[in-house]
């Protein structure tokens, strides 16, 4: 008997078309006689579009939808996604706010529906890069040094907060939106001018804003897959010819380099390794996460942060670290989607009345 999925991909983010990447590469992975795939397109709007089931090769997952869409209201929407419907699994394919941050899987939660990934909390905490790094440093885990304002405070006193970073951490640093991923509005400071557009620049994505150290140092990421005992990739290096890991340097510059298996040492790789786990542990993560940490030139390792959803582009590192570990694309779908089920079976047994 197939597994009947259903994708939800789009989403009201600026992370939207990165979304609609993973959703095609995912589409063309999955194995049409092991699984059922309705999907429902969410546009930048907000609106949720279900389209007709697939049976074949899809090139263009917006037009999927809108090809013989129905677009719902909350109400339908509760309907179409409700347990009466036989859905097996709900893959929710989206990244940044209003779907990788919790709001989704709240409202899958309600249903009682088994999803693919984190839950309500981990997925919340690991949106927001001022709790996860507050729960990392109650972890023990060695991070950068970090401030964070919120826009109210920076309206009232930027000259304020521009002082406190300077004070704190000095230049260079780097300023992100404190809510959003994929590097969209991060900038990289160097000078009070700089620092002052980079506020600009990352409060139009988000009410908070994070700024961290810069430091020299190497970016290694590694996969970590499970639930209650989560495992590691291999490690994978990050060289970018920018200054930064970018947006563009993410999905569009092949010229990005990805070392997989990056050289660590031994002792470095357990490191990387443990904590990535505790990192897992600690914001109560599930499914899968993306953990990303620099190494210096001393061989000090610090986490940098962890991403609940992972991109599945073609150009991303949590795939390519698996098939490096030796779990190829299809299979590592698989195993999300197995994880998903086996996660909401263990829930199921979880008393509810008195």
């Amino acid at each position: 008997m197939k597994t009947k999925l259903c994708l939800l991909y789009g989403g009201k983010s600026a992370e939207h078309e990165v979304s609609l990447q993973t959703a095609k590469a995912v589409i063309q992975a999955l194995d049409l006689e092991k699984f059922e795939i309705d999907p429902i397109f969410i546009n930048a709007e907000g609106n949720w579009i279900k389209g007709p089931q697939i049976v074949g090769p899809v090139e263009n997952v917006k037009a999927l939808a809108f090809s013989d869409g129905q677009e719902m209201v909350p109400n339908a929407l509760s309907t179409s996604l409700g347990e009466n419907t036989g859905y097996d699994v709900i893959f929710p394919l989206l990244h940044g706010p209003n779907g990788e941050d919790g709001t989704v899987q709240g409202m899958l939660e309600l249903l009682n529906l088994p999803y693919v990934g984190n839950g309500v909390l981990a997925s919340a905490a690991g949106m927001d890069k001022v709790i996860m790094k507050n729960l990392f440093a109650q972890a023990g885990l060695d991070q950068v040094k970090y401030v964070s304002f919120i826009r109210s405070s920076w309206d009232h006193n930027n000259e304020e907060a521009y002082r406190k970073v300077e004070a704190e951490l000095g230049y260079p640093c780097f300023v992100k939106p404190a809510n959003l991923g994929s590097s969209v509005g991060i900038s990289k400071c160097t000078n009070r001018k700089e620092l002052e557009n980079a506020f600009i620049e990352a409060f139009q994505f988000d009410r908070k804003v994070i700024v961290e150290e810069g430091i020299i140092a190497r970016e290694i990421e590694l996969g970590v897959l499970g639930n209650d005992n989560p495992e590691c990739s291999v490690p994978g290096e990050i060289v970018a010819k920018k200054d930064f890991y970018d947006y563009k340097a993410k999905y569009g510059d092949e010229e990005t380099a990805l070392i997989i298996p990056a050289e660590v040492s031994a002792h470095v790789y357990e490191e990387l390794k443990s904590m990535a786990i505790t990192a897992f542990k600690a914001l109560d993560c599930s499914g899968l996460v993306r953990a990303d940490f620099f190494v210096t030139r001393e061989n000090r390792v610090l986490i940098n942060e962890v991403n609940t959803m992972p991109g599945f582009t073609p150009f991303s590192m949590f795939p390519l670290l698996w098939k490096h570990t030796g779990v190829d694309y299809p299979e590592l779908i698989e195993r999300l989607i197995q994880l998903a089920i086996e996660r909401h079976e263990d829930k199921q047994k979880i008393k509810h009345s008195f």
